[in-house]
């Protein structure tokens, strides 16, 4: 390869990469900025050669004619006129731009590079570096000149084309010419750029030049403006230490910093000012992200429109305020100062690094350069914003682009020699040797090298301001302290005056403002960068070091350490008052500074430690301390109070709270630590004089008074001082209290105390005023006519007994009542004599009777305490009556009781035996007198208490049982309501009956219902009726657990006594719990008579109800009993089944199917069992399934030939297939499921009928037996085919093909219920069905079956065979008639996967039979045949659609040419068909399924009746039997009279498949025929208990889950009752499943009067709607068996507010659409599209019947 590569080089020519330079040039200056671009680059390179002058002149077409001609006239002699009228700057045009530099003249070296494009300036020193600089002129002109020293050259584009050429020449006359011109003819004329812009822009061009000192700009020979820069002495600055100098890959150091003073002066032209533009007014701007400028390559050939110069785009002019006349050729004069901080750098980079930048800007980077930044002070900016505002016009100052951009403006730019479009984010200007962008509009970060070198050069300038900034806060604390130290000087407490502080401040918030780092643009990268090296250049270096880096900051005890200083919070403002917090003014002025130092973590707020150092340091003042504990209230009250314990105790121990010295009190220093309580001047602290004496560790009123109580018994865990408390203090004080304010030595205090204390006391609890009391008890306190005693000693003015008693007495004179009154009594202070001495003076002496001591109790009750009145109660002072009979005890004295043991005396009480007070005959008892009620006050009783009454009537003696019975009973509403018969469960009080005698009973052991008597219960006696029995609560019924024990411990001897028991028990079904209920289902309570006449007794579970389900066969194997209804009701709540489950049969045939079978009497009956196991086979369980696949119980039949007489024997030879029926007999035995096979294929049956069993024919056993793992007969059978030679060209093969296909779509019509293995299309493919006719046709075909090998031949007239996937050969016997029946034989087993006898028998006769019989049977053979020709067109046209599609896509693309075979356009549509067609007829939509298009042909039915037998679907209930469906009990599906009834429409098959698309339209009349069928199909639901099990339908509010689906429901549910004709069931889940009917009945009565409106509309028969209720889940209604079942929970929630407003219309729609759902579940099971259309049909059928309804309501 290389050598052919060398080869064709030396063979080839050269030839030269044309460029065309004027597109290159266009594209180059497509990148520049529109404005001043020119100027910005000339003005770098007059730098770049050391010029320190530059003159710029802008000269119309006037001025260079007249200087032409003025150049003239000098040679001629002769003068030329100046012209002195001042233009209009803005319209004014110019022709050409004149730039001159006093710099070095240009050099050899410097020619040859002006004339190349993209060669820089290769001095390192230099800034310029890409070489494209120069052609920035051809911007603005065709042909360029430039002179320099004796040298010219112009630039011209050659024949006015793309290419560039350059002519160079000598001056002659310019020798001693200082100037380097540069001369621009405009390509066209223009104004002049806007003067006071351009003089703006000059303005911040020349700050960062090194050489370049003054500028002019003339118009004409007119200077407009003339800027003079004057550079100061450059002042050494040392590194702030701590600061890394170096950048983070260690390729740029910076050794050194200076300050360098610049000063700029401008004399502008009055003429500048007045044609300039508005004052800007630059608005902050969010940031804008944007990418870093591109490098070379990826910006060279790109657009961009930014701004060159940190000016704003020219506005239009505004309206201008009235203006003096001023001279437009006045000179303003106008200066501005600023500060230039500069680094000096040190650059150390590898080779690598070096060559890779000088690939990139064609120069190597300097090894030392500087990087400088503008900063411009507080004063100065303060003195430019004043010029502003002094000057008259509306432009403002030419320096504002200067001036720092202290709001983030976007003004402060990047300079790169000159300014460039990139924003630094911060106030001021920086320059360095950054490397741009071509356009030198931003810096370059997305060259790789590049971006490292500018983003280290970054970094430096982050070092380079923040140590600015530490600068200039180094001035600023030097300031504070010198203010400090002059302040101190007048007082040690003094601080820096408030003037001097403002200042200070003011300067700290604009250095902030100044070094905030804000958003720049167009890449944000540039200030991010700035400010991480801002941060990060002080950050700590140390490994393990935790400290922040040091960060000067303002705060307000002066310049300290960000660490040091917090964010302030005013809630410490009130108390802490050292600690140093960031200024208010720099919070509002610098916001966006202190967020930042926030974030960064280097201000923090206020902590714990802080306020403790703080409060340690100093005491506060009382208004100080009010805000700390403020403060503190509120920390406590949000925070987490177990962690917050420790923090209390450190802030109680350091805060000291200092009281000034006022009001003759001495000053009080008071640490908090000794605070223990609070004086609440909200309660009762308020009593509490405070100029009294007060316990030291009360917190001072003054502070407490603020707070609420709650609040400081929290905080700081203080109790509130108590009443209590205080007494205590003063009346057994510490230390002695002065005599003024000694309780036990001045009265007024006494009087005083006792005023507060009887205040105080209203509000205290009983317990509390006892304390007070005990501790007064022993305190001369109280004042009295006889001095201070103690309150036991003192009486009041009323104790009118004995006149020398010590009488209270109050110093104030005041009178003794009301509350004062009362606390001295409670205090002890007596009201009368001492009742033992009025018992010795007057009863004892026998003066008094009992009466005369009562009436004088009464008079004085109202000054008895409650102890003397207790003495009373407790004394046995009162004498009970004597019975008749009764003698006096030996002493005489009649004998004396408490008035709590007697009785008042009355008849009714004496009739009780009860004792009585003897009240003497003098004075007549009155019960409601005042005496009496003075007794019962004591403890007289009035009546006998529940217990003694109880007690009386369970007595011996007879007479007393009835008073007490009937006191009682009389009693009861008034006394003994309480009444408890658990109370007296052990106490014999009611008369009752056991059997026939007389008894006494307890209350739980009696009954009031009669019947029980004959279970051995106690009943109540006769005697006992109506409200008696009420009062008494004697129970009606024994409870469950009672009966359960009685029917375990005892069960019923013999059945008719369980007849009786029973029938009684029935009517108390409802007391049983479910657990009991579960407990008598396996206890033996059922007494069975055997055989042998003995009496048995079974649980309820192993009984079933005599009927005629089946008793004949089962009895035999199942117990069977009947009490009658009555108690056959509480048998089957106990468990008896009405007759045994499928799982018990199976399992009773499991355990000895022999037996079962003898028991069953013969075949029949077992069959019938088989029947009915396999009808409900998903009911029974896995194991149940298990056993039966491994146990002999299938009954299986083997064919045996008869003994015959020999005279009418065949021959011996005889065929099996050629036997007639009576010649065979059938062998029948049970076998397990792998001896027994299904004869599904009739001709090998009859070849070997006799050497299997096979399973009764009947799908649904032969399902059954399928499922338990009986094989097929066809699976077993293999044929052999054998033939003699071919017959070619026989008609027979053709006209018989002929007829297979001609009749085929005819059978497929008929044939739904499976799908074909080939489609029609397919078959009618000659290469995919072919017919032979062969000689002679033999057929052999064998059986193995386990070991039974078994072989049969026989001639055949047709057999059909196919060999894998290939074509489906036909052959026929030329020796013999076709036989139509081996034919469709022999093609449906080829045609499907499992052909039924039907299908064969179908085909033969569609085969067989002309077409006109056919039609005469029911066919619609003309419509058959033109639908499946459509349907075949159709097909076909899609094929050759879709065959040109291919074939066309196979033309225009080679790489889509692969195209398979069958699908290529060969001229055989057939194949294409095959590939895209799917035959419509095998679409696999059951003939179910499809019923709502017709009806089935006579033919079918015929088939049907030949095979003697019903579809399964019609032998079951309407949602017959299937995986999903429960079986109703079995019934006679042979009969074949059950055709009288028209059948439902079975379910369809669960997943739906295409139909056949049919061009013709279901005639409506079929539809409405369906719908009439599906609404009378409804019917009531008969059952009690509606089992959760899989077969019932579900109905959910999702269509895929089927919105009626109860196979996921949680619990059964039972029938609780009727309502309005409505059967009613409720889920067993629901509490008080009884009571739900009552307890919803409103809401039920007006679901059942919504729905009955809609079983009208629909025409439902009445019983067929019910109502159930569950608790929970998405079942809104269901179809079961036909019945159909509406959920009430869902009316409730949805619609019963509604209804019950009147509002109606919802409702009926909502229940409306929900019953045509459950209706069309009558058709169709599943949720399909066949159970939607006849949903919306029946819809529809019945939408203007509702319509009617809606309009009726």
């Amino acid at each position: 390869m290389a050598n052919s590569r060398d080869a064709l080089w030396e063979s080839g020519y050269d030839e030269s990469v044309e460029v065309n330079q004027r597109a290159l040039i266009d594209k180059v200056l497509a990148r520049y900025s529109g404005e001043f671009t020119v100027f910005r680059e000339l003005l770098q390179n007059s730098d770049d050669a050391n010029a320190t002058a530059v003159e710029i002149h802008f000269e119309t077409k006037q001025y260079i004619e007249r200087r032409n001609a003025e150049n003239n006239s000098e040679e001629d002699g002769l003068a030329v006129t100046q012209d002195d009228n001042l233009p209009d700057l803005k319209t004014s045009v110019v022709h050409q731009w004149t730039f001159k530099n006093n710099g070095k003249h240009f050099g050899a070296e410097d020619w040859s590079r002006l004339k190349k494009i993209a060669e820089g300036n290769p001095d390192e020193e230099k800034i310029g570096a890409f070489g494209v600089g120069f052609y920035s002129l051809f911007s603005v002109t065709e042909e360029p000149w430039v002179f320099s020293g004796g040298q010219w050259m112009n630039f011209y584009w050659k024949d006015k084309k793309d290419q560039l050429f350059a002519r160079r020449g000598a001056r002659k006359d310019a020798d001693n010419d200082p100037w380097t011109t540069f001369q621009m003819e405009l390509r066209e004329p223009t104004p002049i750029p806007q003067p006071f812009d351009f003089t703006r822009f000059l303005a911040s061009s020349i700050t960062f030049m090194m050489h370049l000192l003054d500028v002019s700009v003339y118009l004409d020979d007119k200077r407009l403006s003339r800027l003079t820069k004057a550079p100061g002495m450059p002042r050494a600055l040392s590194l702030p230490r701590g600061l890394k100098t170096a950048s983070p890959l260690q390729t740029m150091q910076v050794n050194g910093l200076q300050e360098t003073p610049l000063s700029i002066k401008a004399d502008v032209m009055q003429w500048v000012y007045m044609a300039g533009t508005e004052k800007p007014q630059p608005k902050k701007e969010p940031p804008k992200l944007a990418a870093g400028g591109g490098g070379f390559f990826s910006s060279l050939f790109s657009n961009l429109t930014g701004s060159a110069a940190p000016t704003r785009a020219a506005t239009p002019m505004g309206a201008r305020n009235p203006e003096p006349q001023i001279d437009p050729k006045t000179v303003v004069e106008s200066n501005v100062a600023l500060s230039i901080f500069a680094a000096d750098i040190v650059v150390k980079l590898d080779k690598k690094m070096i060559a890779e930048l000088n690939r990139s800007t064609k120069k190597n980077p300097p090894t030392r350069m500087k990087y400088e930044l503008i900063y411009t002070g507080q004063k100065q900016y303060e003195d430019s914003k004043k010029e502003d505002e002094r000057h008259g016009w509306i432009t403002g100052s030419v320096f504002q682009g200067l001036r720092a951009d202290l709001e983030g403006t976007g003004q402060a730019k990047v300079f790169i020699g000159h300014s460039t479009g990139q924003s630094t984010g911060l106030g001021g200007h920086m320059s360095a040797r950054f490397i741009p962008t071509v356009e030198r509009e931003s810096i370059d970060l997305v060259d790789r090298n590049v971006a490292v070198w500018n983003k280290e050069l970054l970094y430096i300038g982050g070092f380079l301001s923040r140590a600015a900034y530490e600068i200039e806060m180094d001035t600023i604390r030097q300031q504070w302290s010198d203010a400090l130290t002059a302040a101190r000087a007048n007082g040690p407490d003094s601080s820096v005056d408030a003037e001097v502080r403002t200042k200070v401040c003011n300067r700290a918030i604009h250095a902030l403002k100044f070094f905030t780092f804000h958003s720049s643009t167009p890449s944000n990268v540039v200030s991010a960068s700035l400010e991480e090296g801002f941060f990060a250049c002080a950050a700590n270096t140390w490994l393990l070091s935790t400290n922040k880096s040091p960060f000067p900051m303002m705060s307000t005890t002066g310049v300290r350490d960000a660490s040091e200083v917090r964010y302030p919070d005013a809630t410490f403002a009130g108390f802490v008052k050292d600690l140093p917090v960031v200024p208010e003014q720099i919070l509002i002025q610098a916001k966006t500074m202190v967020d930042t130092l926030r974030t960064r973590g280097m201000i923090k707020e206020i902590t714990f430690p802080d306020v403790l150092q703080e409060l340690r340091n100093r005491p506060l003042s009382e208004t100080e301390m009010i805000a700390c504990v403020k403060w503190w209230i509120e920390v406590y009250t949000h925070g987490d109070e177990s962690k917050l314990k420790y923090v209390r105790k450190e802030l109680l121990n350091a805060a000291v709270l200092s009281i000034e010295e006022k009001d003759n009190k001495a000053a009080q220093i008071i640490p908090l630590s000794v605070i223990e309580s609070f004086l609440n001047s909200r309660g009762s602290g308020a009593l509490i004089p405070t100029d009294g004496p007060l316990p030291p560790h009360l917190v001072p009123v003054t502070i407490s008074r603020y707070f609420d109580p709650s609040s400081l018994m929290s905080a700081f865990n203080w109790r509130e001082l108590s009443i209590i408390e205080w007494l205590r203090h003063i009346a057994t004080p510490p230390a002695p209290h002065d005599a003024e304010h000694d309780l036990h030595l001045s009265p007024q205090w006494a009087e005083r105390v006792m005023n507060v204390l009887s205040r105080a006391t209203q509000s205290l609890p009983k317990s509390r005023q006892d304390e007070i009391t005990l501790i007064l008890q022993e305190h001369a306190c109280i004042p009295t006519s006889g001095g201070l005693k103690k309150p036991r000693e003192a009486y009041f003015q009323n104790a009118h007994v004995f006149p020398d008693l010590p009488v209270v007495t109050l110093p104030s004179g005041t009178v003794v009542k009301g509350q004062l009154e009362k606390f001295l009594q409670v205090i002890g202070v007596r009201k009368h004599v001492d009742l033992q001495i009025v018992f010795d003076r007057m009863i004892k002496t026998g003066d008094w009777t009992i009466a005369d001591l009562i009436k004088y109790l009464v008079d004085v009750q109202s000054t008895l305490t409650p102890t003397e009145l207790e003495r009373l109660e407790m004394t046995s002072a009162f004498p009970r009556e004597r019975h008749d009979g009764e003698k006096l005890p030996e002493n005489g004295k009649p004998p004396r009781s408490r008035a709590s043991e007697l009785y008042e005396p009355l008849d009714v009480l004496r009739q009780l035996q009860l004792p009585v007070i003897d009240w003497g005959t003098q004075r007549k008892w009155r019960s409601n007198s005042e005496e009496a009620k003075f007794l019962f006050k004591l403890g007289l009783r009035r009546y006998p208490p529940l217990a003694a009454i109880i007690g009386l009537a369970a007595g011996n003696d007879e007479a007393v049982r009835e008073a007490a019975l009937k006191y009682f009973f009389n009693n009861h509403t008034t006394r003994y309501a309480d009444y408890d018969p658990d109370a007296f469960s052990n106490v014999a009080f009611i008369p009752a009956l056991n059997g026939n005698t007389r008894c006494m009973a307890r209350p739980h052991e009696v009954f009031s219902a009669p019947e029980w008597a004959s279970l051995g219960f106690l009943v109540v006696d006769p005697s006992l009726k109506g409200e008696a029995l009420i009062h008494l609560r004697i129970q009606e019924h024994p409870q469950g657990p009672r009966l359960v024990n009685l029917l375990k411990s005892s069960p019923p001897r013999s059945e008719d006594i369980a007849r009786q028991w029973f029938t009684t028990l029935a009517s108390r079904i409802t007391a049983f719990s479910p657990t009991e209920l579960r407990a008598l289902s396996q206890t033996p309570i059922v007494p069975v008579k055997g055989m042998n006449g003995a009496i048995r007794h079974h649980p309820p579970t192993q009984c079933y109800f005599k009927g005629e389900s089946k008793a004949q066969v089962h009895s035999k194997l199942f117990t069977f009993v009947d009490f009658g209804s009555t108690a056959n009701t509480f048998l089957s709540a106990c468990g008896v089944k009405h007759e045994p489950s499928v799982e018990e049969i199976a399992k009773i045939l499991l355990d000895n199917p022999r037996q079962f079978y003898e028991l069953a009497e013969g075949r029949d009956n077992y069959l019938t069992e088989l029947r009915n196991i396999a009808v409900n086979r998903r009911l029974l369980s896995s194991g149940t399934m298990t056993r039966m696949k491994r146990t002999a119980v299938l009954l299986g039949s083997r064919r045996m030939r008869k003994s015959r007489p020999a005279a009418i024997k065949k021959h011996p030879d005889d065929h099996p297939g050629d036997l007639e029926e009576e010649d065979w007999e059938y062998q029948w035995d049970l076998l397990t499921p792998d001896k027994i096979v299904i004869a599904d294929e009739t001709n090998a049956y009859q070849l070997f009928g006799d050497v299997i069993f096979s399973a009764p024919q009947e799908d649904l056993l032969e399902e059954f037996y399928l499922e338990l793992g009986c094989r097929r007969l066809s699976g077993m059978v293999r044929e052999e085919y054998n033939t003699s030679g071919e017959v070619v060209g026989s008609r027979k093969a053709a006209d018989t093909r002929a007829l297979i296909l001609e009749r085929l779509p005819l059978f497929l019509h008929e044939h739904t219920h499976t799908k074909t293995r080939v489609s029609y299309s397919w078959l009618n493919n000659k290469d995919n069905f072919v017919v032979k006719t062969y000689g002679k046709l033999t057929v052999t075909k064998s059986l193995q079956f386990g070991e039974k090998r078994a072989s049969k031949s026989q001639d055949a007239s047709a057999v059909a065979r196919r060999l894998g996937r290939g074509p489906i050969e036909l052959w026929l016997a030329g020796n013999d008639q076709v036989d139509m029946y081996e034919v469709s034989t022999s093609m449906c087993r080829l045609l499907f996967d499992a052909p039924k006898v039907n299908d064969a028998l179908l085909y033969m006769t569609i085969l067989s039979t002309d077409l006109r019989a056919l039609r005469r049977r029911g066919y619609d053979v003309d419509r058959i045949l033109r639908q499946q020709r459509a349907d075949r067109l159709a097909a076909e046209e899609a094929a050759r659609a879709k065959a040109a599609l291919v074939s066309q896509s196979a033309r225009s693309s080679a790489a889509d040419a692969l195209v398979s075979d069958s699908t290529k356009p060969d001229g055989n549509a057939n194949g294409v068909q095959d590939a895209l067609i799917e035959h419509a007829l095998s679409s696999g939509v059951s003939e179910d399924a499809k019923g709502p298009s017709r009806a089935k042909s006579t033919i079918r039915q015929s088939l049907d009746l030949l095979r003697g037998k019903k579809k399964r679907d019609d032998a079951s209930s309407i949602a017959g039997p299937s995986n999903d469906s429960p079986a109703l009990p079995p019934k006679d599906h042979l009969d074949s009279n059950s055709d009288a009834q028209t059948p439902l429409p079975p379910p369809p098959r669960p997943a739906d498949r295409p139909r056949t698309p049919n061009p013709y339209a279901t005639p409506r009349n079929s539809i409405a025929s369906n719908i009439d069928l599906a609404v009378r199909a409804c019917k009531e639901e008969r059952g009690d208990l509606l089992k959760n099990r899989q077969h019932m339908q579900m109905v959910k509010e999702s269509l895929n889950e089927g919105y009626c689906d109860i196979s996921g429901h949680p619990t059964d549910m039972t029938l609780v009752g009727e309502m309005g004709g409505i059967k009613i069931f409720v889920a067993k889940d629901v509490p008080d499943i009884r009571t739900l009917i009552g307890s919803k009945k409103e809401s039920l009565a007006r679901f059942i009067y919504t729905i009955r409106d809609l079983q009208q509309v629909y025409t439902l028969p009445p019983t067929s709607l019910h109502i159930f209720y569950d608790r929970a889940g998405d079942l809104i209604a269901f179809n079961r068996n036909a019945s159909l079942f509406l959920n009430l929970r869902y009316f409730e929630q949805w619609h019963d507010a509604e209804v019950q407003a009147g509002q109606l219309s919802n409702a009926y729609t909502s229940w409306y659409f929900t019953l045509a759902h459950e209706i069309a579940h009558n058709l169709v099971r599943a949720h399909n599209s066949e159970h939607e259309f006849y949903f919306s049909s029946i819809c529809e059928a019945y939408l203007p019947a509702l319509m009617k309804l809606l309009a009726n309501k």
